[in-house]
């Protein structure tokens, strides 16, 4: 569409810390890789977080007519407790130990629970979904290819990454803004890795103990791949030896992500992607999300209502809109008051939509009336502020604005003469698609949503036969009591019907 046209994509780089315009290297195709869960729990709001930011940007793309190959990973082996110093457990096979399972029960049981939390959350499948496991073969190509050019050394068995002879060529740190001297003087005890060159250095292959379950054939003996490695190589098989887009939580920028343009520098002398785009982290009630601080929700937990911070469950819906409400890059606080704030704005909204379904405009007003070009101001943000760093929160404000039109031409206070057809079915057009399509909202179905129909209807009913009492004292309660929470009742010969207004 022209409209879309006139509006070109805008990035923020985390990289060149800078938004850029966004230009595909090999347009209309766009390669996007992010950064997947390890599978050893159940979803909680940080994987919902970023799901919702990516689908997000993947729906916005395709929306555009670009050809979005959208790839995430599964991690089901080396990642690490303390993935700084290649310390601690892998934590798979730590959860499989405590649980008494085999690694790949845990993988499978959590990776099962991962797409159902994702799906409820409306989240697109990506186009691709490796796993680590499934890419053995390609990751000690890619570790021999790092010791033919000079940049890793094995010791006994393990592989390590030369951070020094890297930085001999290469600045290393240029994604996230550290320094390794800075974090050399405050580094942690780094007893039992006196067999690296520098405490920094990070494992591409580790040898595997008595112990170590999961474990490969290679040219150093068994062992299993290091973290960092894994989305190196399952991003470029996929994607490409230079590809568009590259996200992840910011939590990811260091040390896994300055890790993965390291390996990829000295595998093949350049940058894996030419964006890196990073979303925010998530805080509970201020505090930042912790198991041990008793503020971890799992999204399980959220839907249902069974966590000390909430008072109810939650629709996927409503969380959904939560994050919608805040840009990307934003810190989100969740808290109990603001996904009640968030369920007010939701059914708003999705009402409004409703309402826009069974309005009709006459079409005979020949001149711009001032709330045409409003309704047109908001058309046109809609995709400006999409096309700025996909900013979700002023686009949601546009819908807010076109829901004031909307309600107004419904309640009578805006003429429909005042609108032109032209822009009312653009309007329907637009509205719909950013609700549905982009920012992928979907209306509340099931029991919670029927039996709030349920108790509604049976209290019309019950107002409707204190009025043939003429016990207005009671029907007027009822009504203004229902008021009060949003649902406004509305009389006319046909009977009555309610609609929510928050």
């Amino acid at each position: 569409m022209p409209e879309r046209d006139s509006f070109p994509i805008f990035i923020y780089n985390s990289l060149s810390r800078k938004k850029e315009k966004f230009e595909p290297l090999n347009p209309p195709f766009v390669g996007l890789y992010v950064c997947g869960p390890t599978v050893y729990g159940d979803p909680h709001l940080g994987h919902a977080r970023a799901a919702v930011t990516f689908d997000v940007m993947y729906r916005y793309m395709k929306s555009k007519g670009y050809k979005v190959r959208y790839v995430r990973n599964i991690t089901d082996v080396g990642h690490l407790e303390h993935e700084e110093t290649d310390q601690g457990e892998d934590k798979i096979l730590k959860k499989a130990r405590i649980e008494q399972l085999e690694p790949m029960e845990i993988v499978h049981r959590y990776t099962l629970s991962y797409h159902r939390g994702m799906d409820a959350l409306n989240c697109l499948r990506p186009d691709i979904e490796p796993t680590a496991s499934g890419h053995i073969i390609e990751q000690i190509s890619l570790v021999k290819k790092i010791l033919e050019n000079g940049y890793a050394y094995e010791v006994d068995g393990n592989i390590y990454f030369d951070l020094e002879k890297y930085r001999e060529k290469h600045p290393y740190g240029e994604l996230s803004g550290k320094v390794l001297e800075d974090l050399q003087a405050g580094s942690r005890d780094t007893a039992g890795q006196d067999e690296k060159k520098s405490p920094h250095d990070f494992a591409l292959w580790k040898k595997a103990d008595s112990s170590h379950i999961m474990r490969w054939e290679s040219p150093w003996g068994e062992g299993y791949p290091g973290w960092h490695l894994e989305c190196t190589t399952m991003s470029l098989k996929y994607l490409g030896k230079q590809f568009d887009i590259h996200g992840g939580g910011l939590d990811l920028q260091f040390p896994h992500h300055e890790a993965e343009i390291a390996q990829c520098k000295s595998a093949y002398g350049h940058e894996p992607a030419k964006y890196w785009v990073h979303n925010n982290m998530i805080t509970i009630d201020g505090a930042k999300m912790s198991k041990s601080a008793g503020n971890f929700i799992t999204l399980d937990q959220l839907f249902e209502g069974e966590h000390e911070k909430l008072e109810k469950g939650f629709s996927p819906m409503i969380v959904r809109f939560l994050i919608l409400q805040s840009h990307y890059r934003s810190k989100i606080d969740f808290s109990n008051d603001a996904l009640l704030a968030a369920e007010k704005g939701y059914n708003r909204l999705l009402n409004a939509v409703k309402l826009l379904g069974q309005l009709e405009v006459s079409g005979q007003n020949s001149t711009e009336s001032e709330a045409e070009k409003e309704i047109q101001g908001a058309l046109k943000q809609c995709h400006q502020s999409m096309s700025d760093d996909f900013n979700t929160a002023q686009t949601l404000a546009a819908l807010f604005d076109l829901t004031a039109k909307i309600n107004a031409l419904h309640n009578g206070q805006l003429d429909p003469a005042e609108v032109s057809e032209e822009t009312f079915l653009k309007m329907k057009e637009t509205v719909n698609e950013f609700v549905f399509e982009i920012l992928g909202l979907k209306e509340i179905s099931g029991e919670q949503n029927s039996k709030t129909e349920e108790l509604v209807n049976l209290l019309i009913e019950i107002r409707s036969e204190a009025r043939k009492n003429k016990d207005f004292t009671t029907s007027d309660k009822i009504r203004d009591d229902l008021q009060k929470i949003g649902i406004l009742l509305k009389d006319d010969n046909s009977g009555t019907t309610f609609e929510i207004d928050n």
